[in-house]
């Protein structure tokens, strides 16, 4: 901690002292009345704020010495500690601002002594909880171990805070002070959105339409604006005990025709907007290990069966391609239409050399493409270059790995029909945000399971990396973000693993036009049951030396192959009759194999495995990572002056209480104020979370090899921020390429509030300087791509060799003279032998 850092905070808290003592020595004399009782509540309040601020000082203090050994590099001070800490500070500012101007204000007759004394008790409240997530922060730093910033155990500590949020008083948050730690100009907003929720959800499932429910939450708006504490509590009664479906309806609000023709007003005009429809038909591309050879792309059947994946093509010029009569045959009728001038021809540009393709946030149960319009049309104009982005099926009804089949599937094609899009096939960037920056990643690395090309880069924004429960100091500050709460965000995890209890609820409300779609699904998935066992009947009747490998069995003996899983079955069983989709063929069991057996004893255990698919197949089969596969604790030997002076911050629990059913958390004499009703937390969790393609962060280094280079943009008040870090540790540690970003005083979903503000719209620039990056990135020639280097993003520049990252790329190792058939073995770091065999699609034909 720098003597700078040292002396602002004591300014801080003296400052604070001072202001809090001056001003209850005023209104201690105040005289009996209405006016007294307002005074007494300010005495009783700047007390409380000074009781609050000494406990406090010391564990400020004691972080800011210690926070910078989580940081990603020394030029992106960044992690989870710093964020809490700088939450405090903040708190602490707004208060001794609030007591300045009572100080200056107090005497006159205009001044409003209840509502300064609601404001200071507000803000009391707030630094009461803040306190206790310090409190929480310490024992994070005391249980876990050194370096590391999630507590990698859903028991226990994970287990406690889970209990904590449930009971803690969470109102404050979302009254007067809500956004108080983010930038000013967004706080208006951040308010009208917290009026707009407890309005809707004052009203929701009291009318059958949408325009019920949008006409009796303006009526009923008024209340909720007049009254922060009464917003602030309906808001928290909400966020802890409205079901996932409500949310979809919430935030899908942005997708109705008069919200989003008022922004596609304001946003960028493009001369192609067309909403694609793109049949399930399978398809080959070659590998990139043998182009002449390919593997068949199957289209998505998870869960809801055989069905098109739904994209929008946006581009701010017409291009070569787009008016084609090929893509309009795909083109939904709520796409735009392709502007014409005149009556006249349109001009058409040459193809752009880049694509880039976008999948869009919305905690995989909510919005499409649609709510992502306006910086994507931005986007499309600043980077001369066509945007598709992916309308994936949505959880509950849709659940993992439904979109990631979506989106891989909708990859390939884009590679395969580059001419359609008006994109020369040259250089392809993945972008997404949160749950899209999830799918980004695990797209990626299926690319490289299946052997196709890989994207040039990728440009996650707040990326969700790990969708397990795991505690982490940033993860503590869903208790005070009014965007995305962690009852929230629990219910929208479970619904993208299949887990969540209100689907079977859900299930049971259908329309008509559903019911068909479900037996349609049935009939397709009966249909295709039946044709598999059928063909796989006959070829088991053939010889193994006639049977082509499949994709999965190309996945299976890939290097990027997925870690091994129990043989045991789930506990956590979905009993859903799920479709039997091609990621969970990939995803499928094969701890019986041996990667040291030679290639006819690999090939007999895959067909045996291929014919016992029925039983293995079951997406609760999916692998999970162990910790001792992945290098999820980075930091081996500690320094002992380092231990000594996270031991002067840690705290253990309370002596004694470590064997109750319900352990106390925090000291004697200290105790968080608590909610009148407790959050409906579920603390279940299946392990399909822990699953690779579903918590990329907790994939083995064997499947992070060789990614492409990936360019994080994070938030620092953004609960998910540790997310980021830990990833962009584990992609570095491994040598891949990786850029870590960190904008200031932003929430989560800044780009999706892109118009709102300027730190928004540069925040939102930065993504796309990061995709420029990527198209514009030279790329080395083949013999040299084990060496390549990218550039770190920094604030300051710095002629040290900490300003690049040394960049390895795996890369398939060919010998001449490798016959069809024949396995080429890639030896990792730890020895380990793993196969990556020319794969073939069922069509090809052996050249003689």
């Amino acid at each position: 901690m720098s003597s700078e850092e040292v002396m602002d905070t004591k300014a801080v808290f003296t400052a604070l002292f001072d202001v809090c003592e001056e001003n209850a020595a005023f209104f201690s004399g105040a005289t009996k009345g209405q006016a007294g009782d307002a005074a007494q509540r300010l005495v009783d309040a700047m007390t409380t704020i000074q009781e609050h601020a000494r406990s406090l000082e010391p564990v400020i203090t004691g972080f800011a010495a210690i926070y910078h050994h989580f940081d990603f590099d020394p030029h992106i001070p960044a992690n989870g500690y710093r964020s809490l800490v700088k939450v405090v500070r903040c708190c602490l500012l707004h208060i001794i601002h609030k007591g300045r101007y009572i100080t200056s204000n107090r005497r006159s007759i205009f001044f409003r002594a209840s509502h300064n004394a609601a404001e200071m008790e507000a803000y009391c409240s707030a630094l009461c909880q803040l306190r206790a997530l310090l409190y929480l922060a310490q024992r994070l730093l005391h249980d876990n171990s050194h370096g590391n910033l999630f507590f990698q155990e859903e028991s226990g500590l994970s287990q406690s805070f889970l209990r904590e949020y449930a009971s803690m008083h969470k109102g404050c948050f979302y009254g007067r002070c809500v956004g108080f730690q983010f930038t000013p100009a967004i706080r208006p907003f951040l308010q009208s959105i917290a009026i707009s929720l407890v309005a809707f959800g004052d009203n929701y499932k009291k009318h059958q339409s949408g325009i019920g429910v949008a006409a009796s939450s303006f009526l009923t708006s008024g209340k909720y604006a007049i009254d922060p504490e009464l917003r602030g509590r309906e808001y928290e009664r909400i966020t802890q005990n409205l079901d996932v479906h409500f949310w979809k309806t919430f935030w899908n609000v942005t997708e109705t025709e008069l919200l989003s023709g008022l922004m596609s007003i304001t946003s960028t005009t493009v001369k192609v907007n067309r909403a694609l429809s793109v049949p399930p038909i399978p398809f080959d591309l070659p590998l990139v290990a043998d182009p002449t050879h390919t593997v068949t792309v199957s289209p998505p059947a998870a869960h809801i069966g055989l069905g098109p994946v739904q994209m929008r093509l946006i581009s701010y010029e017409l291009r070569e391609g787009q008016d084609s009569e090929k893509l309009l045959a795909l083109c939904r009728s709520e796409g735009g239409q392709i502007s014409l001038s005149l009556g006249l021809k349109p001009k058409r540009h040459p193809p752009s050399p880049w694509l880039v393709l976008h999948f869009h946030g919305g905690g995989f149960v909510a919005q499409t493409s649609k709510s992502h319009e306006p910086y994507l049309r931005s986007w499309s104009q600043d980077l001369n270059a066509p945007i598709l982005s992916v309308d994936y099926s949505l959880a509950p009804e849709a659940p993992f790995p439904r979109a990631l089949e979506e989106c891989f599937y909708a990859y390939c094609w884009a590679i395969k029909n580059h001419n359609l899009l008006g994109w020369t096939g040259e250089r392809v960037c993945l972008a997404g945000d949160s749950a899209g920056g999830n799918l980004c990643v695990t797209v990626s690395m299926r690319a490289a399971a299946h052997g196709v090309r890989m994207p040039d880069g990728i440009v996650a924004a707040y990326p969700a990396t790990l969708l397990t429960v795991y505690a982490s100091p940033s993860r503590l500050l869903t208790l005070i973000d009014p965007l995305l709460p962690l009852s929230v965000l629990s219910r929208c995890l479970s619904a993208y693993a299949g887990t969540d209890p209100q689907v079977e609820k859900q299930v049971e409300k259908v329309s008509t036009l559903s019911m068909v779609r479900r037996d349609t699904a049935l009939l397709l998935r009966d249909f295709k049951q039946g044709a598999s066992n059928w063909i796989h009947s006959l070829l088991d009747r053939g010889s193994a030396d006639s049977v082509r490998k499949s994709v999965s069995e190309a996945s299976l003996t890939s290097p990027h192959t997925d870690p091994p899983v129990s043989a045991k079955l789930s506990e956590h069983s979905h009993g859903k009759g799920s479709m039997k989709s091609q990621t969970c063929q990939d995803l499928g069991t094969h701890a019986n194999s041996n990667v040291q057996k030679n290639v006819s004893e690999t090939t007999n255990h895959l067909s045996t495995t291929t014919a016992n698919h029925s039983s293995i197949l079951d997406i609760t089969l999916t692998p999970e990572s162990k910790p001792e596969d992945v290098s999820f604790f980075l930091c081996k030997e500690v320094d002992p002056s380092v231990s000594e002076s996270f031991s002067a911050v840690a705290i253990p629990p309370p002596a004694g209480e470590e064997d109750s059913e319900t352990p106390r958390e925090f000291p004697d004499g200290f105790e968080p104020l608590r909610s009148e009703q407790l959050a409906e937390m579920s603390v279940q969790s299946s392990p399909i979370v822990r699953n690779p393609y579903m918590s990329p962060l907790l994939a083995p280094d064997s499947m992070l090899k060789g990614l492409p280079p990936i360019h994080i943009v994070a938030c620092h008040l953004d609960p998910m921020l540790d997310d980021s870090v830990m990833f962009a540790k584990r992609l570095r540690d491994v040598d891949q390429p990786v850029t870590l970003c960190v904008v200031d005083d932003l929430p989560h979903g800044f780009l999706s509030l892109s118009q709102l503000s300027r730190e928004t719209r540069e925040a939102a620039n930065v993504c796309m300087e990061r995709i420029k990056d990527v198209f514009t990135m030279k790329d080395p020639p083949p013999e040299m791509r084990k060496h390549r280097k990218l550039e770190r993003t920094i604030q300051k520049p710095s002629s040290t060799k900490r300003d690049h990252i040394q960049l390895s790329q795996v890369t398939v190792l060919e010998e001449e003279g490798v016959s069809v058939g024949e396995e080429a073995s890639v030896v990792d770091e730890e020895g380990l032998a793993g196969f990556y065999p020319p794969t073939k699609s069922e069509s090809e034909k052996i050249p003689a």
